[in-house]
């Protein structure tokens, strides 16, 4: 017997108020399951270790770790603006020479630095913003956001604001992946797979529901809640879906090193 057999599957999932349509009654639909909520950096680095068979990963990782595999067609996307991934800049995006990237980002750090580098030939330097901290706590020109807590619009006026959901779109005519669903390879997963899709297929159907029981601990009205997991989200992997990843990871190959590492180094100073 495996030690994989030996014990519950181990599964990450994000804590953000987008991925709560991916785990609505999942805890119910796999009871041996043991179930942990994280940033999504945090579960990516804690499936590459072993800590964690099973995870929703930013879809960047799922072809930068050899170790994971894509094991469901449950994810979440956009197909245009996204807004809770935004990028504030004090400057013009062709005079960015100083960036601060979310601490709890892979797929949306990646996203912002292609942008940057296609679009305008700008290849700042990067900073972490921590955990909990507001875009007002950064001096850089620009800042990335993501989560919940980019769903709160800041005091300060910026020069330009970014939906990298919208830019993308306007930019491929494709969706974008943000995270899917990811297991470490030689793992035993068993029915789980159609497990994920069953709890997606349940989250969507009882959205109303999910906005109303997480928009007070997020300070949102149940109405933005439910337009945003309603109208700028959805939870299917499919082929314009693939094909949008597929994109978004062939251009992320001609990228520098440097973003992914920023999190990294914070993450593990701050373990």
């Amino acid at each position: 017997m495996t030690d994989n057999q030996c014990r519950p599957l181990r599964i990450g999932a994000v804590s953000y108020l987008n991925a709560k349509p991916l785990v609505y009654r999942l805890a119910e639909l796999a009871p041996a399951a043991e179930l942990k909520l994280d940033y999504p950096s945090r579960l990516a680095d804690q499936l590459a270790a072993g800590e964690l068979d099973v995870a929703l990963i930013p879809s960047i990782e799922i072809t930068r770790n050899p170790s994971c595999k894509l094991i469901s067609d449950a994810c979440i996307a956009s197909c245009g603006p996204v807004l809770s991934v935004r990028l504030y800049s004090r400057v013009h995006p062709g005079k960015i020479r100083t960036l601060a990237l979310d601490v709890g980002s892979r797929t949306s750090a990646t996203l912002v630095r292609i942008f940057l580098s296609e679009k305008y030939g700008v290849q700042p330097e990067l900073a972490p913003l921590p955990f909990g901290k507001p875009v007002e706590a950064s001096e850089c020109d620009a800042i990335l956001m993501i989560g919940d807590r980019a769903m709160h619009v800041p005091e300060e006026e910026f020069e330009v604001v970014w939906d990298l959901g919208e830019e993308w779109y306007s930019w491929t005519g494709l969706p974008f992946v943000f995270a899917a669903w990811a297991a470490r390879t030689h793992v035993e997963l068993g029915e789980l797979p159609d497990i994920l899709s069953e709890a997606r297929n349940q989250g969507v159907e009882h959205l109303a529901e999910i906005a109303a029981e997480e928009a007070p601990k997020l300070d949102l009205s149940p109405e933005l809640a439910e337009n945003y997991l309603r109208n700028n989200l959805h939870f299917h992997l499919g082929s314009a879906e693939r094909n949008g990843l597929r994109l978004f990871q062939d251009l992320a190959t001609y990228l520098p090193p440097g973003g992914i590492d920023i999190v990294q180094r914070h993450y593990v100073s701050t373990r």
